[in-house]
């Protein structure tokens, strides 16, 4: 394995490449490709460019068109880029292609997110976690890829299975992934055994898109000291602390942050994170509610979680970061400008839809600590209604 810090040291120059297809406009394929440099400069990179296409679907040798293929590599000549990196997976066959046509690194979202994982994983279940995950990503992609690794050099993408020069037998890396996933049902089996050693206290989970505060709110509730970082992906493994509101305990865990087109992969591989949220009685569906594109962030957390059968629980809703949201309330002052979208008033905000479901509805700053009484006010009688249910 490389250095966990080769890949921010890198510093490499990309190139980002997004498709228009018919369910989508350009509008909303700026914003995607705004998450997409994120996760980049989250791995270590500096996007220099963007490019998109419109098609009706995907080209199936190069994904994008051959003009637009030309102008890339054009640009990638002139300016010296060092990868292209694709809001979509490619297939194996697109990814050889266009690394013919390009002769740089190219990879795609699910490479890119997979990467910032492996960086991002500290413990050893974590590691086991995103490595079973790397090796069921390149098990269809070993024919081009082990040339495509010998000639580069560390960076981002680079960090896992993919150095390891030996390993360019599928069977070889078949057993890795046969072996890596006994080693998670062990894993896991353990993991089951400490939830059920936690007795009857109630256990309230914190979920919501990656950067949305989750670490920072359970920091404050629990007054513990988990790393907190405006990057995604900050916090891999499930941290759960034992919390008191009043005279009442129960249990607080915070999870991975998801995000839109997570990899099954990993949807997979951290199956015991999910177990968290799976086995929890309270969800806490935070939100940054300053992110111009929160109501999509909110659907596709609501999806996550009606994919593992989480939706039904008992729900709240907080929104976060309400002191970078640009208001003209006089009650918070206007700290950050866009002109992604056109902003109502918070005070606007608090009367639309999401005030009006059967589930309690929060404004919230974890990091001024504003309305944090509420919080735990709201989370006192949840958590108190199903104690003395239990």
């Amino acid at each position: 394995m490389l250095d966990k810090k080769i890949t921010e040291q890198t510093g490499e120059r990309v190139v980002l490449v997004g498709l228009i297809t018919g369910k989508e406009d350009k509008y909303r394929i700026d914003e995607y490709l705004d998450e997409l440099e994120f996760l980049v400069k989250t791995a270590g990179g500096k996007v220099y460019e963007r490019f998109t296409q419109q098609l009706d679907k995907p080209n199936p040798r190069t994904f994008v068109g051959t003009g637009k293929i030309n102008e890339i590599k054009s640009y990638i000549q002139e300016h010296q880029m060092d990868t292209v990196v694709f809001d979509d997976e490619l297939t194996p066959s697109q990814m050889r292609n266009i690394e013919k046509e390009f002769k740089c690194k190219i990879l795609d979202r699910t490479n890119l997110i997979l990467d910032i994982f492996a960086n991002r994983a500290r413990t050893s279940h974590a590691k086991v976690q995103v490595e079973l995950a790397q090796y069921q990503y390149l098990l269809p992609r070993l024919t081009g890829m082990w040339t495509h690794l010998s000639k580069q050099k560390g960076g981002i993408g680079m960090k896992g299975p993919g150095e390891r020069e030996i390993e360019t037998d599928r069977r070889i890396v078949r057993d890795k992934i046969t072996r890596l996933k006994r080693q998670l049902q062990q894993i896991d089996k353990q993991k089951a055994t400490q939830r059920k050693n936690r007795g009857k206290l109630v256990r309230v989970a914190l979920v919501g898109y990656t950067n949305v505060g989750k670490s920072t709110l359970m920091n404050l509730l629990s007054k513990s000291k988990i790393f907190a970082e405006d990057k995604l992906f900050a916090t891999l493994d499930t941290t759960v602390r034992k919390v008191a509101v009043g005279n009442l305990p129960f249990l607080v865990s915070d999870t991975v942050g998801f995000i839109r087109k997570l990899p099954h992969s990993l949807v997979e591989s951290f199956k015991s994170t999910l177990d968290e949220i799976r086995e929890s009685d309270v969800i806490v569906h935070i939100v940054d509610v300053s992110h111009y594109n929160f109501e999509e962030q909110i659907n596709v957390v609501d999806q996550t979680l009606a994919e593992i059968d989480s939706s039904e629980k008992e729900y709240i809703l907080v929104f976060n970061k309400i002191d970078a949201y640009p208001s003209v309330d006089n009650d918070f002052e206007m700290l950050v400008e866009t002109d992604k979208k056109e902003y109502v008033p918070l005070s606007e905000l608090k009367k639309t839809w999401m005030t009006h479901e059967n589930y309690p509805v929060l404004f919230i700053s974890a990091k001024k600590k504003i309305n944090i009484d509420e919080l735990r006010d709201t989370l006192y009688k949840k958590v108190r209604k199903i104690h003395e249910t239990v």
